[in-house]
């Protein structure tokens, strides 16, 4: 069983998919703010993470990656968005942005199984 952490301020997004992740066996953390955030991730140590761009502030959470990342905490993280829907603009996984898969909201169940899947996978053939 993996545990998955889950920061986002949306209570929806958190239910619907700690609910879908938890069916597959997962143990499920959540957050709703980046400092709560952080220090689920800290004590925790989870397998993977999901994290929303917008909470409190705008960029949120490409901060709270790149804190992650500086203090070499390289748990998977997969990216929730709605920005580039908003923006036109298409973000990719960069050094301002370090995680390893954006994902746009909404996102089907199926596909969201199918991105934790491949980063757990990834995380375990290393």
């Amino acid at each position: 069983m993996s545990i998955i952490a889950i920061i986002d301020d949306d209570p929806d997004i958190l239910d619907a998919s700690g609910l879908v992740l938890s069916a597959k066996g997962h143990q499920i953390i959540t957050a709703t703010n980046p400092d709560d955030g952080y220090k689920i991730v800290k004590e925790n140590s989870p397998d993977l993470i999901i994290l929303d761009v917008m909470m409190n502030e705008p960029d949120d959470g490409f901060f709270l990656a790149q804190k992650f990342r500086r203090e070499k905490i390289t748990t998977p993280i997969i990216m929730y968005t709605s920005i580039s829907k908003a923006s036109g603009m298409d973000y990719g996984v960069n050094e301002l942005v370090p995680v390893d898969e954006f994902v746009e909201k909404p996102i089907s169940p199926e596909q969201l199984i199918e991105k934790v899947d491949k980063l757990l996978h990834k995380k375990e053939a290393k």
